[in-house]
């Protein structure tokens, strides 16, 4: 589950009062239900401290990540990115669809599922307007890689964060267990891209006649942003606190932005909703936990450690992601499952990462880019979308569980 800051209010003087966006509203309710929670005593104190113990570094990171994510967006790298790979395909259809993949494939695992679905996705819809080529394509594969390739890192998916805590994973060993799952995911979001959209919607011949290329706004803000992200790449993978080595890549591009472009700088960066969620939603689901919830998802989940198992805790973590949302999903999931079964763990966010694409609510990313592609005028076959979508969760989880067992 992720999000990002919500859209800025419109300006006075236009005659139109500024809604706030309804995400807001379920933030706010969402963060005083939890509040309600923890006061009321529904939440006993030691559960409600030990829970926002553990929530407080991933809080500081989710924070500071999308800041860095947006400010890199604002300073034209995914802009660049993405005309420099229309370039590089000369062309031709089929290889820009593999370069796509390759983009927001790197894009989620680098800097988390948020930054493709919400952010990578103007730049695609953008893509497809120089190209002049059919736009939906090029949309369904920023919010499908989103979702699916989530699973390699701990920063890719916030649900990663938690079971590498749970765990005692770092990021290497993380990725060592993960990486054959990743790819399975990744090879079937691949192909059923290609076979459900792009072949379908690709130009007369192929073809298409490349953009030129354009250099960014700002050379030095853009480099800035380049040197914030590589920085943070690195810091992860040389396992410093992930809190520490995002919130210094932040710093870092926020300073770029403060010295060259001070009026890009507002509050609306700030990503309050997303903390509010999380918060909220860590102590309602954890009462819930304590007043039956816990039973029901146990039972869903059953017993074993076997294939079928292992099966059986993927299609739960996608049965409830779509369900619900895939962040509560993993949260139930997560409590009723015992330490000792580390494997039955990662099949279960196996369900809940690659998992919720059957339906919109399953990801408030996914929200979030239909409201994208409306906002650009661009329509998704709704039918199309849940239909493929159901295929891809169905078809990606029990690859990406089966990948787990060798590994």
């Amino acid at each position: 589950m992720t999000l990002t800051a919500p859209a800025p209010p419109t300006p006075t003087g236009t005659g139109r009062r500024w809604r706030p966006h309804p995400l807001d509203v379920v933030a706010v309710l969402l963060a005083l239900a939890g509040a309600g929670c923890a006061a009321s005593g529904l939440l006993p104190h030691a559960e409600t401290s030990a829970t926002l113990h553990r929530i407080a570094p991933l809080l500081v990171f989710l924070g500071t990540v999308v800041v860095l994510a947006e400010l890199t967006s604002v300073a034209g790298v995914f802009d660049v990115l993405g005309t420099r790979l229309a370039i590089a395909a000369r062309g031709r259809w089929s290889l820009l669809f593999l370069l796509c993949v390759a983009f927001a494939t790197v894009t989620t695992v680098t800097l988390n599922l948020d930054t493709t679905a919400v952010l990578l996705t103007p730049v695609m819809l953008a893509l497809a307007r120089s190209l002049r080529v059919a736009p939906t394509a090029l949309a369904v594969t920023t919010v499908w890689l989103a979702n699916t390739a989530s699973l390699l890192l701990p920063v890719s998916n916030l649900t990663n964060l938690l079971a590498a805590d749970r765990l005692g994973l770092n990021p290497v060993g993380f990725a060592g267990r993960m990486w054959l799952p990743q790819l399975a995911a990744v090879t079937v979001t691949a192909l059923l891209l290609w076979f459900a959209w792009w072949r379908r919607d690709r130009p007369p011949g192929g073809r298409f006649d490349p953009p030129p290329r354009r250099p960014p706004a700002d050379p030095v803000l853009f480099r800035t942003a380049v040197a914030a992200c590589v920085l943070f790449v690195v810091g992860v993978l040389a396992e410093v606190e992930l809190a520490i080595v995002s919130t210094v890549a932040a710093v870092v591009v926020l300073a770029g932005f403060a010295l060259r472009a001070p009026h890009r700088l507002h509050a609306r960066l700030f990503p309050w909703r997303l903390l509010l969620m999380v918060s909220g939603l860590f102590l309602v689901v954890q009462t819930l936990g304590q007043w039956g919830l816990d039973t029901l998802v146990a039972g869903l989940l059953g017993a074993g450690d076997g294939p079928a198992a292992l099966l059986r805790a993927g299609g739960t973590g996608a049965l409830l992601a779509n369900g619900v949302n895939n962040l509560p999903a993993y949260l139930a999931g997560e409590s009723v499952l015992s330490h000792d079964s580390p494997t039955r763990l990662l099949a279960l966010l196996i369900g809940t990462n690659a998992g919720p694409l059957a339906v919109p609510w399953a990801s408030v990313a996914t929200l979030l880019w239909f409201e994208r592609c409306r906002s650009h005028g661009v329509t998704v076959s709704l039918p199309r979308f849940l239909l493929t979508g159901a295929l891809l969760a169905l078809t990606g989880t029990a690859a990406a569980v089966g990948a787990l067992l060798l590994t």
